[in-house]
C-alpha cells in the first residue's frame, strides 16, 4: 500500500514522502496516529503542488535547529544525586531530567529529541545526544555528582 507521510516517522521517512508499507502497518499505526494518509491520485497531486512550499519551510526549520544545536553544544548539565555502595545512584537521571535542566538553562526541546539508550544510574560524566532533526544534533555533557 502506498502512503504519503504527513509527519516524520523514524526509520520510515520524512513528511511529504511517498512510501510503500504493509496494509496492517498503515491501517493500525500510521493512519490511526495521523502520521500518513493513503496515496490516491488526488492526494498525490495535491502534495506535489505544495512540495516547493514545504521544502522552503523545511529549510527554515533546519537552519533554526542548526543554530539551536550550536548553542546547546556548549552546555554542561550537572545533577546531584544520593549514591549508595559501588557508585550506584538511588534512582536515575533520565530524559525528563535532562529536558527540565535544559529548560532551566533557556532551551526548550522535546523529550523525544533526547537520545539515550537507558537512564544514567551511576555517578560520573556522560555525553547525551540531542537530535532536533535528522541532520541537526548536538552532544551535551551530563555530570552526575554523588551526594551523601
Amino acid at each position: 500500500m502506498k502512503v504519503i507521510l504527513k509527519k516524520d516517522v523514524e526509520h520510515l521517512g520524512q513528511a511529504g514522502q511517498i512510501k510503500e508499507v504493509r496494509h496492517g502497518y498503515a491501517r493500525n499505526y500510521l493512519f490511526s496516529r495521523g502520521l500518513a494518509q493513503e496515496a490516491t491520485a488526488e492526494v498525490t497531486a495535491w502534495y506535489e503542488k505544495g512540495r516547493q512550499r514545504r521544502q522552503v519551510q523545511l529549510d527554515k526549520q533546519e537552519t533554526q535547529a542548526q543554530t539551536l544545536c550550536e548553542k546547546i553544544a556548549g552546555v554542561s548539565l550537572s545533577f546531584s544525586r544520593p549514591v549508595g555502595e559501588g557508585g550506584k545512584l538511588f534512582g536515575s537521571v533520565g530524559k525528563s531530567d535532562i529536558v527540565k535542566s535544559l529548560k532551566a538553562s533557556g532551551f526548550s526541546i522535546n523529550k523525544e529529541a533526547v537520545r539515550m539508550e537507558s537512564t544514567l544510574k551511576e555517578a560520573g560524566e556522560f555525553e547525551v545526544e540531542i537530535r532536533l532533526t535528522p541532520k541537526s544534533f548536538a552532544k551535551v555533557k551530563v555530570n552526575i555528582v554523588p551526594r551523601a
